[in-house]
């Protein structure tokens, strides 16, 4: 009879049904398992964890070392745990801190940006905060793309917000607070405005939005590294930032300059997304590549950052979003709905929040 003998790959496969305690996924697609050895029967864990609360790794650990002892072959399991703070929660923290609190209320503020326009930015913004929202967070988003305001097509909204004591109350769509240049001026002004009437308006929204309590600001940046996005950094410690991009290497030369710049201001990269990453026909399912293919995977794996995940190019999305209603596709597209819902969780992890601590 022969013996049973335990493998890297089984030790794997038995990890991926260790879930992030509060959370769906596993810490294998996680990116939290760092290192498999097996000799003789005895099994040796790196497990990497970021977390706020000082009992997840002890949770983890205890579930890593139930599900590996399991798997014939096993004597000995020994996990070495490696726990580490998200950013915001270390102190001192690692950016000085702005000349005055700004949205002192806000647990996690999360820019999503991109290197140039036209990568469905604003679109990933919308279904990060609709998925964090569905998970239980108080979310708002903050539309900073002065010269191209997206939110109010996306969320369908034709109204102004009202003024209270000189503040600007946002306006609300889906239970998400939403504020942006769209709402205040017409849809066919064009915004002929220099930096400093850029940096003005950005910091208005800062200071001049009564967001109230939340547990999330998405932040959808304009394209580029110019001012609205150097303000913002500077004047609010975000808490991290989501770099959107397509495949093709004119979209990642752009979204390389994006991190640069974020690292450089020392915000933390949660991750990148590889937007029309695919289009599967609706007739045959063929799968098609139309802008490359694996660039931003990539590029995820030379940062050493997270790939959020790759979402295909669907025409629902398109026409949802055209619509006012970018949950409606989101919901009845099972790929969509998973890609949308791994990012959020991805992003709740990273900064330490879990849905039982969601503000409610």
């Amino acid at each position: 009879m022969s013996k049973l003998v335990v493998t890297k790959e089984s030790v794997l496969e038995a990890l991926k049904q260790v879930r992030f305690p509060g959370l769906t996924r596993d810490i294998v697609s996680f990116g939290m398992v760092k290192d498999v050895e097996v000799a003789a029967g005895v099994v040796e864990l790196h497990i990497n964890v970021t977390a706020r609360d000082e009992k997840v790794p002890g949770q983890i650990e205890e579930d890593v070392a139930s599900a590996v002892r399991e798997l014939p072959g096993v004597q000995e399991v020994r996990v070495h745990m490696k726990w580490t703070q998200p950013p915001s929660a270390q102190q001192p923290h690692s950016r000085p801190a702005p000349d005055s609190p700004i949205l002192e209320n806000v647990r996690a503020k999360i820019a999503v940006a991109s290197g140039k326009g036209g990568v469905g930015k604003s679109t990933v913004a919308a279904g990060l905060s609709l998925m964090l929202k569905r998970m239980g967070f108080s979310v708002g988003l903050a539309d900073f793309d002065i010269y191209g305001p997206s939110v109010p097509t996306l969320f369908g909204i034709n109204e102004r917000p009202r003024v209270i004591d000189n503040m600007i109350l946002p306006l609300e769509r889906d239970g998400i607070k939403l504020m942006s240049m769209g709402f205040l001026v017409d849809a066919d002004t064009p915004m002929i405005w220099r930096g400093p009437m850029v940096h003005q308006a950005a910091d208005q929204f800062l200071r001049d939005v009564s967001w109230g309590e939340l547990d999330f600001l998405v932040v959808d940046l304009p394209p580029g590294t110019g001012d609205a996005q150097m303000t913002l950094s500077q004047r609010i410690q975000l808490d991290g930032a989501v770099i959107v991009s397509t495949p093709q290497d004119l979209a990642l030369i752009d979204a390389r300059k994006g991190v640069a710049m974020f690292q450089k201001l020392n915000v933390p990269i949660l991750g990148i997304v590889e937007n029309m990453a695919m289009f599967r026909c609706p007739h045959c399912g063929e799968e098609s590549h139309i802008f490359g293919y694996g660039g931003a995977a990539e590029e995820a794996v030379r940062l050493e950052c997270p790939l959020l995940g790759r979402l295909p190019l669907v025409p629902q999305l398109v026409a949802a979003a055209d619509a006012g209603d970018p949950m409606l596709a989101i919901e009845a597209i099972p790929e969509l709905n998973d890609v949308f819902q791994g990012m959020a969780e991805s992003v709740a992890q990273q900064v330490g929040l879990l849905p039982e601590t969601a503000k409610k």
